[in-house]
């Protein structure tokens, strides 16, 4: 399968980008893990937050936000790590953590990549280099985990 990976700066986003993933977003985490919380939370459109879009043709297909570093001694925030019911299976989630941690190197190369992490993802994460670095704990009912890469 072949996806065109766009590394956007959320000013270079196009308005029909931005609704692609905040649909995608929705779709995901508010309807199909039946979890009504508030997506649209600030952090889209400010600092040098970058948005990562796997499109195949004019679909967006995969998808995550990484947060720009707050100062100096902060990680860089990987978050809202999608890939769309229509693409899994294809090994698509792990094309999309390499495009992640490219981006974080490439944009903030002194700083470590950070998420929070749905619990039961935490192997996943483990894979591409995470380690655990908080207990098991409560966001918006559904257990996550903190988890930290050093940087290479």
């Amino acid at each position: 399968m072949d996806i065109n990976w766009l590394d956007i700066h959320h000013r270079d986003l196009t308005v029909p980008q931005l609704y692609a993933l905040l649909a995608l977003r929705s779709e995901v985490f508010v309807v199909e893990q039946n979890c009504p919380y508030l997506d649209v939370d600030g952090q889209d459109l400010v600092a040098e937050n970058r948005h990562l879009l796997g499109m195949l043709g004019d679909k967006l297909v995969a998808y995550a936000r990484i947060l720009s570093p707050a100062d100096a001694q902060s990680p860089v925030k990987i978050g809202r790590v999608i890939v769309s019911s229509r693409a899994r299976g294809i090994n698509l989630g792990n094309r999309l953590m390499t495009q992640a941690l490219q981006s974080c190197q490439q944009h903030w190369p002194q700083h470590s990549p950070f998420l929070s992490a749905q619990a039961h993802l935490q192997s996943f994460y483990a894979g591409h280099g995470f380690v655990a670095v908080s207990d098991i704990y409560l966001e918006d009912d559904i257990p996550h985990i903190d988890m930290s890469r050093t940087t290479s």
